[in-house]
């Protein structure tokens, strides 16, 4: 082979692997997109760090996407942190939430800048109802154990944490998320709800059909009840971590599909 032979090869080889690499990339939003900002909103036991895969994917979509820091201190303040985080949104926005975080949109999702609601492996109470109230009826699953201390505040017990909330990570990962928990006062889950978003906006779920922080009954029945369309998937609890293309692809179909909110 000549050296402008092997020279063109070269260029062919690396010409591919950008082509490659394009193909395997995620589609942009078209340009007249309307809805372009995501609200990610996190659970108990966590913090915003577990959405970094999610993140990564719709911004490379071109979304605009913002993590709400809960503290996890009561309802009323993580409403405000995620509020917050809606205020400086330039447009129209998806608001997601992962377990608590459902009750947390479903509070906040009344904000007029909200355009659609979506829930992964969340729970999402009515106005008028507790976020205890979604688990009558149900039977949770024996994995999930809480550890709570004379404060009030609430961990995943440390021995039964990988089995309970993050079984399809690996071991070294699992020790890290249950050494960096977020504890979460207990006495949210008995905090009555003013508002209920899903009754005026458009909802979607993700359910992972192996979590065992919630029974898949009481998932199923929640989704139904609040009438989103459902994604099943097979991941942990913490399937915002384990499963982002999914729930990337669930948000990504609600900025298509939602109605814009009325000024």
């Amino acid at each position: 082979m000549t050296k402008l032979q092997t020279f063109l090869a070269t260029v062919s080889a690396i010409s591919s692997i950008g082509m490659t690499d394009q193909a395997y990339g995620q589609p942009s939003i078209p340009d007249d997109q309307v809805i372009r900002n995501v609200v990610l909103v996190h659970g108990a036991f966590a913090d915003a760090s577990g959405w970094r895969g999610v993140y990564e994917d719709l911004a490379e979509r071109g979304y605009k996407v913002t993590m709400v820091q809960n503290p996890l201190t009561s309802l009323a303040d993580d409403v405000d942190a995620t509020n917050r985080a809606l205020n400086r949104q330039d447009g129209p926005t998806i608001l997601v939430g992962h377990s608590w975080g459902g009750t947390v949109i479903t509070e906040a999702g009344v904000h007029p800048k909200v355009a659609g609601l979506v829930y992964i492996s969340a729970l999402s109470p009515d106005a008028g109802e507790t976020t205890a109230q979604q688990y009558d009826g149900f039977t949770s699953p024996p994995e999930f154990v809480l550890d709570v201390g004379e404060d009030g505040f609430g961990f995943v017990a440390p021995d039964s944490f990988k089995a309970g909330f993050a079984h399809d990570v690996g071991d070294a990962d699992a020790a890290f998320m249950r050494d960096a928990q977020v504890p979460i006062n207990m006495e949210v889950f008995g905090t009555v709800l003013e508002n209920a978003a899903w009754r005026s906006k458009p909802s979607w779920a993700v359910i992972a059909t192996e979590d065992k922080a919630f029974a898949q009954d009481m998932l199923h029945h929640m989704a139904e009840r609040i009438g989103a369309k459902v994604t099943e998937v097979s991941a942990s609890h913490a399937v915002f971590m384990t499963q982002p293309a999914v729930v990337a692809d669930t948000i990504d179909e609600a900025a298509r599909e939602s109605v814009l909110p009325a000024n």
